[in-house]
């Protein structure tokens, strides 16, 4: 069963109907949550960077599309032991609505922290996450899909994801990541260019001209 990990309220709730679309009436679990769409199309792939993988660039593999979610061809697995982090840009400005991860071994908690490229290990370890959850060991044919609360992830340009602990493997392997919410496009502050006054020469020299004459005058 999975955890939606309340760091705010210090307890957990439990997920019964194993689909996790919790029901529970907390900010993230509104009655509606509106529109939910994947949001792969809109991530940066380009720029996302996976920490601890034990092949260069194989973390950027797991964002599929929807109807490759359950295709284990493409993974990551960790390197040095069982964490992983991920650093997901998006192309906009995104209203993150829940997150699906598939792996096995998967990973047993998971972190996210919004806007912060900066995440490492060490800061990951000793900085409070935006949200926590505890999730699924075997989801069988499930995708399991963790809703976020959604007050917190209105605005997300970037998110760490951040997988601590697996379910007692040596390493974790992650095969699916996906998002659901809406994105909305970004302006990019105009240009301001500023232009300096540069001073004249030919002012100066006929100021210069103009003192040395009039002094010269009795």
């Amino acid at each position: 069963m999975s955890h939606c990990r309340e760091e705010d309220a210090g307890h957990h709730h439990h997920d019964d109907d194993h689909h996790h679309h919790h029901d529970h009436e907390h900010d993230h679990d509104g009655p509606d949550r509106g529109l939910e769409s994947s949001l792969f199309n809109k991530i940066d792939i380009e720029h996302v960077r996976c920490l601890n993988e034990s092949v260069d660039g194989a973390g950027k593999a797991v964002f599929k599309h929807w109807i490759d979610r359950f295709d284990t061809s493409k993974a990551v697995t960790s390197d040095a032991d069982e964490q992983l982090i991920f650093i997901i840009p998006f192309t906009g400005s995104v209203k993150l609505k829940s997150i699906a991860v598939l792996g096995s071994p998967g990973p047993s908690v998971m972190k996210a922290f919004i806007n912060r490229e900066d995440i490492d290990f060490d800061s990951a370890d000793s900085t409070k996450p935006d949200q926590e959850w505890e999730l699924v060991e075997d989801p069988g044919q499930d995708l399991p899909e963790y809703p976020t609360r959604m007050a917190k992830f209105s605005n997300v340009r970037s998110l760490a994801l951040y997988f601590p602990s697996n379910f007692g493997a040596d390493t974790t392997t992650i095969t699916y990541i996906g998002f659901k919410g809406e994105w909305t496009e970004v302006n990019k502050d105009p240009i301001i260019t500023i232009y300096e006054l540069a001073a004249n020469p030919a002012d100066h020299t006929l100021y210069s001209e103009t003192n040395v004459t009039t002094q010269l005058l009795p």
